[in-house]
């Protein structure tokens, strides 16, 4: 029993020794002119020069005020996370005294309508506010949320469809999806077995019995209802 209990203290003894140890030599480096890193500089790229701008005066505080070698990242993610254009990024260290952040922008995929207002769907899933822009982009129809509209153009992608083929997307509360095309051409999903019949309709858009369809409908199983209406 006597020797537990001095297994017991020497244990307590060991684990003290290497916390005090540790602590004061975190201390000693922290105060070490060596590791006296003060950040002076922080430049951020890839969005335009406004939101880069921005972006950097949100950093300001560790100028001169965090150490190089003990900065911590999440700090980073916190900030560049709440910016809806940043699709992801990456933080690099130059020594002695610089940070480099590179944005990657998010792709705007579709414009749509929420709470009476306009805004782009971007690639990270998040809702940007709406501005002018030089590419047609497909409008969205239906409360649907981000994440499904993104599991859906990934579907698209893996299709015969090029994206950009693309004019309108209706979603439905069922969780089906009807899309019209640059030629004017509507046509009706079944929820299910949704890259196949994507590929099957854009080979009918395609097929010259199906030039002056207006409506393809593809709901129900093995059927196919065109109209020219």
């Amino acid at each position: 029993m006597l020797q537990r209990i001095d297994k017991k203290k020497k244990l307590f003894i060991y684990l003290f020794l290497l916390f005090f140890l540790t602590t004061t030599n975190n201390v000693i480096l922290s105060n070490s002119g060596y590791l006296k890193l003060k950040i002076n500089q922080i430049k951020v790229y890839g969005l335009n020069d406004e939101n880069n701008f921005n972006i950097s005066k949100e950093f300001n505080r560790l100028i001169s005020q965090k150490n190089l070698f003990f900065i911590n990242k999440d700090y980073f993610t916190n900030v560049l996370e709440k910016n809806s254009l940043v699709h992801s990024f990456k933080v690099k260290k130059i020594y002695p005294n610089t940070i480099e952040v590179k944005i990657k922008k998010t792709k705007f995929l579709a414009v749509t309508n929420y709470n009476a207002k306009k805004f782009f769907i971007g690639s990270n899933g998040k809702l940007i506010n709406f501005q002018t822009y030089d590419k047609n982009l497909p409008y969205v129809f239906g409360k649907v949320k981000i994440e499904e509209f993104i599991s859906f153009t990934k579907i698209i992608v893996n299709s015969k469809f090029n994206f950009e083929e693309i004019s309108e997307l209706y979603f439905f509360p069922s969780g089906r999806w009807d899309i019209k095309t640059n030629k004017d051409i509507l046509i009706k999903l079944p929820q299910k077995n949704l890259l196949k019949v994507l590929n099957l309709s854009h080979q009918m858009t395609t097929n010259e019995n199906f030039k002056n369809k207006k409506i393809i409908d593809l709901r129900i199983y093995n059927n196919v209802i065109s109209t020219n209406e």
